[in-house]
């Protein structure tokens, strides 16, 4: 992988951490998606107009389509995020969504849009598998330790963290035919995406204003770190797609767990530190070689 497309990589992983972060100390549901969607849209407004002024007149029908498909599936992914974050902890949630996700986007780009990969890469998406699976809990997570109420979170983090890391896959293949094959610019591809995003949750928003209103009370300090860095972060990753294969690029974003992993036991109270750091350490491994791979 080029080094310019990896450095992004790394800083789009430490700023998807801390607004993940961000979005678990919330506690919020879909009117927190609502909430951070429109801010999105509007906190990137200024550059996302600018550039679209040029870009968007050269659409046609695939990049629009790309668009719309990759907004559905994001949707879907951040409410199933949320959800998971309410029934259990961060530190086995976004693990496994942000392993099985970009692992299952590795595959699918190898399978589906003929890329190819190295023995030195494949070594580092399977060092990334172990790490994600020893932060995520390692054996525990199938031997059912502990007290019911951890039996149960754990059993809702894995399903929750499966479901979103397979909606991460849907959309990461979306979006990386929209840059490598469609030549759409990251920026606006994003800010766009976040528009229409908004757009398509306006109907709920009109239903439930006064719930809305309360939410943005009491989450609006959250909402806005989302709002900032989530954009930020994606950006940074859709940019790399330009240097860089899909089938490396994903699996190299797992760095975001290494600062989950450091952040989410002291911030959020949750335990087994010295386990996931562990994981952490394999997971920094494979991105090592997926780097040379």
């Amino acid at each position: 992988m080029p080094w310019p497309a990896l450095a992004l990589v790394l800083l789009a992983a430490v700023l998807h951490a801390l607004w993940n972060i961000a979005a678990k100390r919330a506690g919020g549901d879909g009117r927190f998606v609502v909430l951070s969607s429109a801010l999105m849209a509007l906190l990137w407004l200024p550059p996302g107009l600018w550039l679209a002024w040029t870009e968007v007149p050269r659409w046609g029908p695939a990049h629009w389509g790309a668009l719309g498909a990759s907004a559905l599936v994001h949707l879907a992914y951040y409410r199933s995020l949320l959800a998971g974050y309410r029934a259990a902890d961060l530190t086995v949630v976004y693990p496994l969504a942000r392993g099985s996700g970009p692992l299952l986007t590795a595959l699918a780009a190898v399978l589906l849009l003929g890329e190819t990969m190295s023995a030195t890469g494949a070594a580092g998406v399977a060092a990334v598998c172990l790490g994600v699976f020893t932060i995520a809990g390692g054996p525990a997570l199938w031997r059912g330790g502990g007290t019911p109420e951890a039996q149960a979170r754990r059993r809702a983090g894995l399903r929750w963290g499966l479901a979103t890391g397979a909606l991460i896959a849907t959309y990461s293949v979306i979006d990386g035919i929209a840059i490598q094959w469609l030549a759409m610019a990251p920026l606006v591809y994003d800010w766009m995406n976040n528009v229409l995003r908004t757009a398509l949750q306006l109907p709920g928003y009109l239903r439930e204003r006064a719930a809305h209103h309360a939410a943005w009370r009491l989450q609006w300090r959250h909402a806005l770190v989302v709002g900032v860095l989530g954009p930020a972060s994606y950006i940074c990753v859709l940019t790399a797609l330009q240097w860089a294969p899909l089938s490396l690029v994903a699996p190299a974003r797992e760095c975001s767990l290494l600062v989950a992993a450091l952040l989410g036991a002291p911030l959020l109270g949750e335990g087994e530190r010295r386990l996931r750091l562990a994981g952490a350490a394999a997971i920094a491994a494979g991105v090592v070689l997926l780097a040379a791979g």
